[in-house]
């Protein structure tokens, strides 16, 4: 896995179409091939010198400063113990990786070549005989079913679900490893969930426990080492000059600079103030107060500081307030409704957001996949089958998108609305507060750990509060919300879900029934619905990208219609700054920013900063 290549689970990757040759046996074709694709041909031939959105002369060397968010414990992000660095998976590769100009392709990395028969029901994956770990022993295959074990006996839980379709992973000789997969399943996208696999050192756990969290640098065969750790503070990663696969294609013109350091802040003011003093040197702007404030300092305005608003070519993200539906005064829908109503967006966007920002209702905001307007008769050949176990809404009604609310804080038509959702659902109001008749109060209460994010949550609560809801926000760090979420200890959480363009196998973690009651797992809202994961299914299934649009369209109405969540905002846009010391191409690709990618130190403008003062 390059350091910034795409997750399996977080993305679905594909297969390639190089045809070679026939296994005479079976009468089967087999494929061998340089990459795989999803959907259609891949972009790059075989001997393709690298990413056409890469600087092939991008110099090497320099710091890449930035900042993480809360804290940290450990550096094993696979696991369920500890609380994780930032980049803490950046020391170990996958089989192949992808590139940031196509949205369903890998190409190899410690594997030089995949095949594969046209049913994909096995794949094979012949490792490069000069991949090396860093301590310089080699990478084999019987390190790849180690590290497919150590994942599924000691991981997290949820791996099992990613891990549900594979019969078997055996090593057929020193450099060659092969994944089967169970008959009957869908194997659309397993063998890159294969190629995704992280891989590590069998040797080198022979003496740890891979279940437990430690600080320990690990060992990997990546093109960065952890340098330094500084626990819960700083983490510094360190460029090889050893690194096996510097000439690779996939890695010419990435991977850059000498060390990339992240400097912790568990405060997001705290945090830009910093920026301001030049504690790091590159931020990413999430507060759109900030962004429309505050980027008129000292060192911004002597240029300095460079900010940029750049494109993002991505789904934008679902990002929203999640319902815990293990709570039983979550289970019906009506009451979620109703909750929702309450989030005023317009009033938020126009008094808190300075209008940067636009209303979340999909799943696959910013992208052909969302659902829209009324059921297309080929959404309703898929969701017709489930229609019991749905509400009927998706079938009688346009996709659900939040109603616009009136600019001030409290729309009376909004009230009364959520006030009848709320009556027939058997919370009315009594003594000024909603009970049921049980004489139980409907409690609500919001899991933070971000002060900045109060001043969105707290007129949200108010709002609740008007319609006698007793509402609350239980304001911790981001070491106990990270505990609490594990094993699901909250009413309301806020959740961003980075979406893929090809969704697949990685929806059964944060949708699928398998996960709903896995510690750990994306599952936060906790969803066990079998109609959700025969769509899910679908979505495995599709042939075509036409197929897979249409299936995703299906899942987006279904889970929309469901108000698992209350949608909260986008911009489509990355608002970035940096100390003017970074480039990055001129054309950025479509589906990553790749700052610490494919963007690079230049040490002419560092000089020339470092004598006007700007750099100490």
């Amino acid at each position: 896995m390059n350091l910034f290549s795409k997750s399996i689970w977080g993305a679905a990757l594909g297969v390639g179409l190089m045809t070679l040759g026939t296994n005479i046996a079976s009468a089967e074709t087999i494929i061998k091939s340089h990459g795989i694709s999803t959907f259609g041909e891949l972009k790059y031939p075989a001997d393709f010198e690298h990413f056409d959105y890469v600087n092939p002369d991008a110099p090497i060397g320099g710091t890449f400063s930035t900042w993480g968010f809360g804290t940290f414990n450990s550096v094993t992000p696979y696991i369920l113990k500890g609380q994780a660095a930032t980049l803490a998976s950046a020391p170990f590769e996958s089989l192949m990786t992808g590139g940031a100009d196509e949205p369903d392709a890998m190409y190899g990395l410690l594997a030089e070549s995949i095949e594969y028969p046209e049913n994909r029901q096995w794949a094979i994956f012949n490792i490069r005989p000069e991949a090396r770990f860093s301590d310089g022993s080699e990478v084999t295959a019987e390190d790849v079913v180690f590290s497919y074990n150590v994942l599924y006996e000691k991981g997290r839980p949820s791996f099992k679900a990613v891990f549900s379709d594979f019969e078997s992973v055996e090593a057929l000789d020193k450099l060659k490893v092969k994944f089967t997969f169970k008959e009957g399943s869908n194997t659309r996208e397993l063998p890159q969930t294969a190629a995704g696999l992280p891989i590590f050192s069998k040797a080198y756990y022979a003496d740890r426990d891979f279940s437990e969290s430690t600080l320990e640098p690990p060992l990997g065969s990546g093109r960065y080492i952890i340098d330094k750790v500084d626990a819960g503070k700083s983490i510094t990663f360190k460029r090889r000059d050893d690194y096996w696969g510097k000439d690779l294609n996939v890695n010419i013109g990435r991977e850059n600079f000498d060390k990339i350091q992240i400097e912790y802040f568990t405060d997001y003011t705290a945090a830009f103030e910093a920026f301001k003093g030049g504690a790091y040197h590159y931020r990413q702007e999430y507060l759109s107060k900030l962004w429309a404030t505050s980027y008129d300092f000292p060192s911004l305005e002597k240029g300095w500081v460079k900010s940029e608003t750049l494109p993002d070519g991505n789904p934008t993200g679902t990002q929203g307030y999640f319902f815990n539906l293990r709570r039983e005064k979550f289970q019906d829908p009506r009451v979620r409704e109703a909750i929702g109503l309450m989030f005023n967006f317009e009033w938020s966007n126009k008094t808190l957001f300075y209008d940067l920002y636009h209303r979340t209702d999909s799943f696959w905001e910013n992208s052909n996949m969302q659902a829209s307007g009324p059921i297309t008769p080929e959404e309703l050949a898929i969701l017709e089958p489930f229609r019991d176990e749905l509400p009927e809404s998706v079938f009688t009604e346009d996709a659900f998108t939040p109603p616009v609310s009136k600019p001030s804080q409290v729309d009376r038509a909004a009230v009364r609305r959520a006030g009848k959702l709320l009556d027939d659902a058997g919370w009315k109001v009594k003594d000024g507060v909603r009970q049921n008749e049980a004489g139980e109060y409907l409690t609500v209460n919001f899991l933070n750990d971000s002060p900045s994010s109060e001043r969105i949550t707290n007129p949200f609560i108010a709002n609740l509060k008007r319609l006698g809801i007793q509402a609350s926000m239980d304001s911790v760090d981001a070491a106990q919300a990270a505990e609490r979420e594990k094993v699901f200890d909250y009413d309301i959480t806020t959740v961003r879900y980075a979406m893929s363009l090809s969704p697949g196998i990685e929806l059964r973690q944060i949708f699928g029934s398998a996960t709903a009651n896995a510690e750990g797992s994306a599952n936060r809202t906790g969803l066990a619905n079998p109609a959700i994961d025969a769509i899910i299914e679908k979505v495995e299934q599709a042939k075509t990208r036409d197929d897979l649009t249409v299936a995703v369209k299906a899942l987006d109405r279904a889970l929309r219609a469901m108000h698992i969540w209350v949608p909260q905002f986008y911009s489509g846009q990355y608002f970035v700054a940096y100390l003017d010391i970074y480039d990055h191409p001129e054309n950025l690709p479509p589906y990553s920013l790749g700052e610490m990618d494919f963007w690079w130190y230049n040490a002419e403008k560092y000089k020339k900063l470092q004598a006007a003062g700007a750099i100490k």
